[in-house]
Parts: C-alpha cells; sequence; structure tokens
C-alpha cells in the first residue's frame, strides 16, 4: 500500500495508464535574428491563447464556469505585461525563446511557491503549467490525448495539470494518483468538480507502477493498492458501493437549513478569494460568505487596486449573494504573502512582522482605500469588515476608529451605506485567544482562522517538514484555545464563526457543537457534506464526546477516539 494525500473523495478501481513527462531540452544558444524570434515567440503565445480558450469553453460546458476560471486565469497570466513583457526582454537581449520563457517562469514560480498559503502556492504551480504548455508549444512537443483513454482507467503522472486534467472525461477515468499537488491545487479542485476519486503526492508512483496493473485509488483516506490481492479487492468493491450510496444521501440537503440532530440552527457559509466565487457559493448552497480573501484583488494586479476597482469587487460578490452575509478580510499580506508592487522590506521572520492588520495600520492611506470600498458596498448587501492579526485591543479600535471617520466623510458626500456595518476580529494569534474576552467587548463578531491559530499557539512553521508532526489543530492546547474563544464571544453576545480548514473537518465538527461554534465558513464543495454530518449530532451527544477528548493527554489519543466515534 501507498500513501498520499486525499484530495478528492471516493474510491476508483482500475487499470493504470502512466502519462510519461517529455524532455523539453533546447539548445540556448545566443540568438542572432531578434525579430524573427520574437515573432515565433508571439506565435507560439497566439496559439497558448487559442488552446487554452478552447479547454476552456470545453470545461465551462462539461464541467461548469468556476472550473473553467482556472484555465482563464492562465490566459490572464500570460497576457500580463510583467510577464510576457519580461520574456520579450530577455529575447531582445538575445536569449531564445525558451529560456527566456524558462528563466521568468522560474522567478515568478520561486516567489510563490515560497508562501506558506496553499491557494499562493497554488499560483507556483499554475505557472509551471504555463511554462510547460509554452515550451511543448515552442519545440513541437504533442502531448498525449488523455481523453482517448479506456473505461475504467486509473491515471498515474508526476503532476496533473489543469491543462491535462480538462481533457479528462469521467466516464472513463476512475482514479488519478500524482506524485505532486495537495488538497487545494487545481488538479484536485478538476478532480473533485468532476467527481474522480485522487490520491496526490504519493512519492516516486509513477516509477513503481506500469502501464496495465490494477489499481485501487481510495480519495478518502488517501490510500494506493497496486495489484491489490483479492480480498482487499473484494473489500474496496463492497467500499466503492457504500460510498456511492452516501454521495447521492447528501443531494438530500440541497435546499435544506443547517441544523443539529436535537433542532439547533446554525449557519453555513463559504471561504472564497474573488467576487467569481460568490457564484460557486451560491450554486453549492452557501448560507453567506464567512470569508473573502481581499488580498487576491491586490495579488493579482501589477498595481494598488483604487476605491471603485475594490468596490465593484465587493458589491457583485454582495450582489451575489442577495441580502447573506458577506465578511470580508482586510488585506491580509505580508508573512509568506508578497506583493512586489508593494516594496515590503524583507524581514527574516515575517510570520512574526510586518503583516496584515499591522501593515495596514502603518499604511493608513491604502488602508481606508479598502475600508471606503468595503463600506460603500454594504450598500448592496449584508457586508462586514473582518480584521486580520489582531493581537491586541489597540489594533481593533484603531480599525474602527479609521471605520467611524470613513462613514462621517462618506455622510458628507451622500453616500449611501449600512450605517450598522459590523467590525469583527479574524481570532488566529495565541495573543487574541488569551484576551478574547477583551476583544470581544470591542467586536461586533469573531471569526477563528485555525490554521494560524495552530502555527503561533504550537509554534510550528506549517511549511517545515521536520515540525509538521506538531502541526495539528486536534493537540490539546489548540482544543484549548479553541473552545476558550468560543466561550468568550458567547459570553459577550456576539456571533463566534471558523473560517479554518477545521470548520469543515468530520472529527472537528462535534467539537464546535459542543463548544458553541454558530457559523462554519468552508469550501464551497463541502457545503452538504458540512451539513450532512452536523445534522447527525445532538448538543448532548457532542457535549458527551467532547468531555471525554478534553480529558486526554496527547494529539493521537484524541484522534483515534475522534475516529472511533465519527458519524459519518
Amino acid at each position: 500500500m501507498f500513501q498520499g494525500i486525499p484530495a478528492s473523495r471516493g474510491i476508483g478501481i482500475g487499470s493504470i495508464c502512466v502519462i510519461a513527462e517529455h524532455e523539453l531540452k533546447y539548445d540556448n544558444a545566443k540568438i542572432e535574428d531578434v525579430a524573427a524570434e520574437q515573432k515565433r515567440f508571439q506565435d507560439a503565445i497566439d496559439k497558448f491563447k487559442v488552446e487554452t480558450t478552447e479547454m476552456a469553453e470545453d470545461i465551462r460546458k462539461r464541467i461548469g464556469p468556476k472550473e473553467a476560471e482556472i484555465l482563464e486565469g492562465h490566459l490572464v497570466m500570460i497576457s500580463d505585461p510583467s510577464m510576457s513583457g519580461e520574456m520579450n526582454k530577455m529575447i531582445a537581449a538575445g536569449q531564445c525563446a525558451e529560456a527566456s520563457v524558462e528563466a521568468v517562469c522560474d522567478m515568478f514560480i520561486g516567489m510563490f511557491s515560497k508562501m506558506d498559503d496553499d491557494m499562493m502556492r497554488q499560483r507556483a504551480s499554475d505557472i509551471a503549467d504555463v511554462k510547460v504548455s509554452l515550451l511543448k508549444i515552442l519545440l513541437g512537443i504533442e502531448d498525449v490525448d488523455i481523453s482517448k483513454v479506456a473505461p475504467g482507467t486509473i491515471l498515474v503522472a508526476k503532476d496533473l495539470t489543469p491543462s491535462m486534467t480538462s481533457q479528462i472525461h469521467k466516464e472513463n477515468v476512475a482514479g488519478i494518483i500524482t506524485e505532486m499537488g495537495g488538497k487545494t491545487s487545481h488538479s484536485a479542485i478538476l478532480a473533485r468538480a468532476l467527481e474522480i476519486p485522487a490520491v496526490l503526492s504519493v512519492p516516486d508512483i509513477t516509477t513503481l507502477v506500469k502501464d496495465k496493473d490494477t489499481a485501487i485509488v481510495d480519495g478518502t483516506e488517501g490510500n494506493v493498492y497496486i495489484n491489490p490481492e483479492g480480498d482487499v479487492l473484494s473489500s474496496y468493491i463492497i467500499k466503492r458501493e457504500e460510498f456511492i450510496k452516501k454521495q447521492a444521501e447528501l443531494k438530500n440537503f440541497l435546499g435544506k437549513e443547517t441544523v443539529t440532530a436535537d433542532g439547533t440552527n446554525l449557519e453555513l457559509f463559504c471561504n472564497i478569494g474573488t467576487p467569481k466565487d460568490a457564484k460557486k457559493a451560491v450554486e453549492c448552497d452557501g448560507e453567506g460568505i464567512g470569508l473573502f480573501r481581499s488580498e487576491f484583488l491586490f495579488m493579482d494586479n501589477n498595481h494598488l487596486p483604487s476605491e471603485e476597482e475594490q468596490f465593484a469587487a465587493y458589491k457583485e460578490a454582495a450582489e451575489v449573494l442577495g441580502g447573506k452575509a458577506v465578511i470580508i478580510r482586510t488585506l491580509d499580506i505580508g508573512g509568506d504573502k508578497d506583493i512586489p508592487y508593494l516594496n515590503m522590506k524583507k524581514e527574516e521572520n515575517p510570520f512574526l512582522g510586518y503583516r496584515a492588520v499591522r501593515y495596514c495600520l502603518g499604511n493608513r492611506d491604502t488602508y481606508k482605500v479598502q475600508l471606503r470600498a468595503i463600506i460603500r458596498a454594504s450598500a448592496f448587501g449584508k457586508v462586514k469588515i473582518m480584521v486580520p492579526l489582531v493581537t491586541c485591543v489597540d489594533e481593533i479600535r484603531a480599525v474602527k476608529a479609521l471605520v467611524s471617520d470613513i462613514k462621517k466623510d462618506l455622510d458628507a458626500e451622500g453616500i449611501a451605506y449600512d450605517k450598522n456595518i459590523e467590525v469583527g476580529c479574524m481570532i488566529e494569534t495565541a495573543s487574541a485567544s488569551l484576551i478574547a474576552d477583551l476583544l470581544a467587548k470591542e467586536s461586533d463578531f469573531f471569526s477563528i482562522g485555525t490554521n494560524d491559530l495552530t502555527q503561533y499557539t504550537m509554534s510550528v512553521d506549517r511549511g517545515n517538514a521536520d515540525v509538521a508532526y506538531l502541526y495539528s489543530t486536534f493537540q490539546p492546547s489548540v482544543l484549548r484555545s479553541i473552545k476558550h474563544i468560543i466561550e468568550c464571544g458567547r459570553a459577550a453576545g456576539i456571533p463566534v464563526g471558523m473560517c479554518g480548514e477545521a470548520a469543515a473537518d468530520p472529527l472537528m465538527i462535534p467539537l464546535l457543537i459542543s463548544f458553541g461554534l454558530t457559523e462554519f465558513s468552508v469550501n464551497p464543495v463541502l457545503v452538504l457534506t458540512a451539513r450532512c454530518i452536523i445534522s447527525k449530532w445532538s448538543k448532548a451527544e457532542a457535549d458527551e464526546l467532547t468531555e471525554k477528548v478534553m480529558n486526554l493527554d496527547t494529539e493521537k489519543e484524541i484522534v483515534d477516539l475522534l475516529k472511533k466515534e465519527a458519524k459519518e
């Protein structure tokens, strides 16, 4: 058995087809005819755009608009002057087109791959896909036609890129195994959209298997079996039928309220990065937006977005949600998120440095532009402001003072907005947890960011493989912190939500019900799964389990008990 990252749930059983990688070799001799080389480069760009547009349109028809946006993002990248312009400059200096493409793409890949945020690192994967596609066009290399594989095929590749995944027909592909990628990678997103079981980041899998081998892909647990014994195969055939039955049952939760087994109503929101994602949240039956990552508006630009640009984006999301909550996190940069045009200084320890609200309060002109845009958008829906990385009361008070000043300016200008727009804290540091009672007096709501809360509580760099074993939300210290934050919020009479990965974890959900969490914010594709799990737990059952959990000493003991008691 091989172990990888479970990226798309389900059981796939079939025959392996290994997608071999091409060697992208070229002669890097100095170019004499620059004009001819620039034309060759532009022809490759034009061909890339035509092929990518066709693939995006095909995905739009077969899968959906959200998934098509992944490839449309590739078109935006290659059209960005900061990318194609730099390539042309290198060609003008005598570099061949291939070397120029590789050098510029590698520069951007290096920048994004160092970031800790999964969605930021995915940009590196996108650029790598663009690089490989352009190099293949320049070198005249044709890919294997994945669309023509036989029914029951298990695709095995080093990395299944969006351009490869776009060729998949779900009726023919039973599973996907790769050596690279994670749960937020685009190959994972497309696999989930196609409902194809996938296990990613299985070390050296392309060299350990061959065409026609039989494979089992357990996309729920992350297990892969090659040429399994008869009893293993029989047991997984049964598991596959059980999974299919459960997935069919999830459709019963479409259009239903999010309610516990004993009738307590909760809210099930979605996490998004762009206004277009808001449409996906509605399609997936989300009840609001619990986290709009506004930094994507800044990172997808080569300039500081104006008030009008930001206003249009926030307004679009608010209108799509039609009066349901839209919680916008203000600019969360620094740490692992660098925006070149802001010229932020390099820091030895950026995660403890000038980031998020610290940067914003140090650059108030930029921050006021964003706050004005958000407040103006509140005239078109139930928009709320969320402040990231708060560590002391002074910070939330300073933001509220800016909001108050902006309201006065808007009143003087006769511009409409929600007079009662709420301002809340994202609780994601050990300091914020310890003074949650004080912050609750200054906040209209809390939202717990479990990714950073776990990192800071455990003093663990979640990007460091050597200490990754400590990075778990089920560590006793992290659970105690979450419980304390929720208790402080409830005591102050403010709603408490969670927008980290843990909010959708079936093992965590009963604990959150017991602690008193009122709002769960998850990836749109997990809405029905989370609603189903919530419906299976009563408060009394959750309390009983939680009491046992909180008396255990180690993360392993806690996870073992939760798995034993899980209701899926």
